[in-house]
């Protein structure tokens, strides 16, 4: 079973402006090819269906543990895509009807990138990549077989190192720059763990003979702080008490395995993040969210939220 914790896993700077294009760019960090969709679903689905979990344990805790955390990597990012489709908040922007809405307000949102996410989604994320191409389960590999499932796990990480780089690269607004370059420090985390984890069954030094992904996380300013925290050494089994077999793979005598990697011990850290207060979105009047007019509504909340207490 899953737990559920109100917060993002780390805390997200205010959008500077509205930037629905920037919004789109960073949707293919959701639903892309290599985004936190894919490594979820094939990290969610081969935990599901693990053979010899007991006789196998480290390895099943290790992605177990990762699956966890790939949940929160989609709603980091979703949020992402939000914050920057919305813009800053305006001051009681919820209130009233909105004003007139006959003068197209919207005019602008025709030529944005993915006008159908205003359009169907009033600015939010879904599961599709930067051009809206849906994604899907054919990313999902899931084959019962230990080694084939976390060499391509492997693969998958090394591509989402890649495709985080090179939006991080198209980006200036500090939400989506943050989002990178957390995703970039995280992603080298669990690429480490699984090239450790196949080390640790085959024997061959996975860092001799697939040298990659050679991104220095040392050069991207937006990665210092979450390195100099010693967050790339660290994994989180996002459980008050299981999945701690994870540090017969992960912990303790400082090992790396891929280029670039910055040095420290690998330590296993039981629970989740501290995190970050979700951004509050603010509602709009005349898009209709969360209603045309909701005055009434708020009201409605504020009784049940009183009474809760």
């Amino acid at each position: 079973m899953f737990l559920r914790v109100d917060k993002l896993q780390i805390e997200l700077p205010a959008p500077k402006k509205q930037d629905p294009n920037a919004a789109a760019a960073l949707q293919e960090l959701l639903g892309g090819k290599y985004g936190e969709m894919s490594t979820l679903g094939n990290y969610l689905f081969q935990s599901f269906n693990f053979r010899s979990k007991s006789k196998l344990r480290p390895f099943y805790s290790l992605v177990a543990a990762i699956t966890a955390e790939e949940i929160g990597h989609v709603e980091l990012v979703s949020n992402g895509v939000a914050m920057l489709a919305n813009g800053p908040d305006k001051p009681d922007g919820d209130a009233g009807d909105g004003g007139d809405i006959s003068g197209a307000p919207y005019e602008a949102m025709k030529d944005v990138r993915l006008a159908g996410a205003f359009f169907s989604h009033a600015g939010g994320a879904v599961p599709v990549n930067s051009n809206a191409m849906s994604w899907n389960a054919d990313m999902v590999t899931t084959t019962g077989n230990v080694i084939v499932d976390l060499l391509h796990n492997f693969h998958l990480e090394c591509g989402a190192r890649l495709h985080k780089l090179r939006v991080y690269e198209t980006l200036s607004d500090p939400t989506g720059r943050e989002i990178c370059g957390y995703l970039l420090v995280r992603g080298s985390v669990h690429a480490h763990a699984y090239a450790l984890a196949l080390k640790k069954l085959t024997g061959v030094e996975l860092e001799k003979f697939l040298p990659t992904p050679n991104i220095p996380l040392g050069k991207i300013p937006e990665c210092q702080k979450y390195l100099e925290s010693g967050s790339h050494r660290r994994l989180y089994t996002f459980s008050p008490s299981d999945y701690q077999e994870l540090a017969g793979i992960w912990g303790g005598d400082g090992e790396t395995v891929l280029p670039d990697d910055p040095p420290g011990e690998l330590e296993v850290v039981e629970g989740a993040p501290d995190g970050g207060k979700i951004h509050n979105l603010t509602g709009v009047p005349s898009a209709f969210t969360p209603d045309y007019a909701p005055e009434e509504m708020f009201e409605i909340a504020s009784k049940l939220y009183k009474r809760s207490r």
